[in-house]
């Protein structure tokens, strides 16, 4: 049973299937495309450039063209759709199907689902690959209920769409999709305030529209890209320098910065200097070119301080880069504002207002771009219950801790893919899918020959593994930003590192496991007399 058809389900299903299992795929959605069925607003697109941000299974790429260097979601939906309909996969999806709880029978070795609506659903072994941006996260704010306006959260769009043009909108947020969604909403709005508790440090988008004819000719280098991409450290074609950027002169770090800055892209951020997220000097040469770019492109003094401070809100890339056109620009229109939170907090949403400390912001659309509770959210609300009654919730209650980034002890059969402790948020999304769906796949085929009943992770290498990813992200300069990486935006979550810093190294961990007779899990063999059922 997998659950959840964006990159990491789907791909699982195609695995599994033509490994010969009986596999059933669900999910809440009404189409495929995880995170793009969810993320429909105005703007929305993918940060990882095509044929990057695509399966590499041959039938699929040879038959599918892009539009844009960068894919809006309802492309990314026909996509979705095509390498459903490439594949067959059909058949082995139920779509619009959420799932309201999982409990593992410790009697009858198997997991017991309940859907919505009341039906239920038994299968031996339980793979979720929900994602780990699948639980918006919304602040609390006194006095929503009352708002008389419109209000949702950027990742629960309404699917026939808000209507943007002369609305009074308020935009709380200035991540990936409030910087999206503003550079949309300036163009018709009557006014749109951002609040902004701190500012994004935006990478030019550089999109380009790509032709067939193009893409043709270039689909000859496409088995390269995809074989080096997941050599890398973050699952793209190329990854940061092996020189530290201290180690050369100023002219020659200006031209590299400059190289990247004319690419576009997040290139910025994964093919810079060696030591770019690790030390604090290398770290201060990147944000001072940033700044000096952005700063020639505003024209206020005080505004252009509050976008791009003297002083770096936090190390440069320590919160992942959201890709821009033209939103710095926004700002010198006469219908856009900015607030800042740290010196004018938000009080209270009043019925046609949001109530500052200082004055009020009238509007009639709330649009709130808080992004998710990464990594565990999505897992969490599952209600997946494991060994002797335990939560999901509880076990992670002290902080996430997960075997590999995919197996939690006490809850056996269950593998998660694209979720905490793996490359996950630090990754180009389908290349941790497939290293992970190719890994789970050669593991149940192990399974499957050995006629083993059950898994599960042993609590000393799970352990292990959680401890590994704390220190290696004590290597780096990420814990000196209070970002969702860290699990800093959710009040109570605990702060530490939920994704494992490098793709290439990731696969080679789990290469081992798989080499080593997968020694970092327990098992069970098969008793029954009717023999194997998995």
């Amino acid at each position: 049973m997998i659950v959840g058809a964006g990159f990491s389900g789907i791909y699982l299903l195609h695995k599994l299937r033509d490994a010969g299992f009986k596999v059933l795929l669900v999910d809440a959605a009404a189409q495929p495309g995880g995170i793009w069925y969810w993320n429909c607003y105005p703007g929305a697109r993918v940060d990882s450039q095509v044929p990057l941000y695509e399966f590499s299974i041959p039938e699929v790429w040879k038959s599918w063209a892009w539009s844009e260097r960068f894919p809006g979601w309802k492309e990314l939906r026909a996509y979705f759709r095509h390498v459903c309909d490439t594949l067959g996969l059909w058949p082995l999806m139920r779509m619009g199907s959420r799932v309201e709880s999982a409990r593992f029978d410790e009697e009858g070795r198997r997991w017991r689902l309940q859907l919505e609506g009341g039906e239920g659903i038994s299968t031996h072994f339980l793979l979720p690959a929900l994602g780990f941006a699948s639980k918006p996260y919304i602040p609390d704010m006194p006095g929503i209920a009352a708002f008389e306006g419109d209000w949702c959260h950027t990742a629960r769009w309404p699917q026939q769409g808000i209507d943007l043009s002369g609305r009074r909108i308020a935009v709380i947020g200035t991540g990936a999709s409030g910087v999206q969604i503003a550079q949309e909403a300036a163009k018709c709005a009557e006014k749109l305030t951002l609040f902004q508790r701190t500012p994004i440090l935006g990478l030019p988008m550089r999109q380009e529209r790509l032709t067939e004819d193009i893409q043709q000719r270039d689909k000859q280098g496409y088995p390269a890209i995809f074989v080096r991409r997941k050599r890398t450290n973050g699952g793209f074609e190329c990854q940061s320098l092996d020189i530290s950027a201290l180690d050369v002169d100023a002219t020659t770090r200006n031209n590299h910065f400059e190289t990247l800055w004319r690419q576009g892209g997040l290139k910025f951020w994964y093919n810079n200097f060696a030591d770019i997220l690790t030390n604090r000097e290398a770290n201060r040469y990147a944000y001072e070119f940033w700044r000096k770019k952005v700063l020639a492109r505003i024209i206020d003094p005080v505004m252009a301080e509050k976008l791009a401070p003297a002083e770096p809100p936090h190390p440069f890339g320590t919160k992942r880069p959201s890709l821009e056109q033209g939103y710095y620009e926004i700002f010198e229109q006469d219908n856009v504002a900015l607030v800042d939170l740290k010196a004018n907090a938000i009080i209270r949403i009043e019925p046609q207002a949001i109530k500052m400390e200082d004055g009020e912001v009238e509007c009639d659309l709330i649009i709130f771009a808080t992004g998710f509770d990464a990594g565990r959210g999505g897992l969490i609300d599952m209600n997946i219950t494991g060994r002797e009654g335990l939560p999901l919730w509880q076990a992670w209650e002290d902080g996430l801790r997960a075997y590999l980034g995919m197996a939690v002890s006490g809850f056996p059969n269950m593998l998660f893919a694209y979720g905490p402790l793996s490359p996950s948020g630090f990754a180009n999304g389908p290349t941790s899918a497939e290293i992970q769906g190719d890994w789970i796949c050669d593991f149940m085929v192990w399974l499957r020959r050995r006629d083993i009943d059950l898994f599960e992770g042993k609590p000393a290498a799970e352990t292990g593994w959680t401890e590994m990813v704390a220190a290696a992200g004590a290597m780096t300069l990420f814990p000196e930003a209070a970002s969702w990486y860290m699990g800093a935006n959710i009040p109570g979550k605990k702060r530490q590192l939920i994704n494992f810093p490098s793709v290439s190294s990731y696969a080679a961990l789990c290469d081992e496991e798989a080499a080593g007779s997968y020694a970092g899990f327990a098992f069970e063999k098969l008793t029954r007399k009717d023999g194997p059922t998995i």
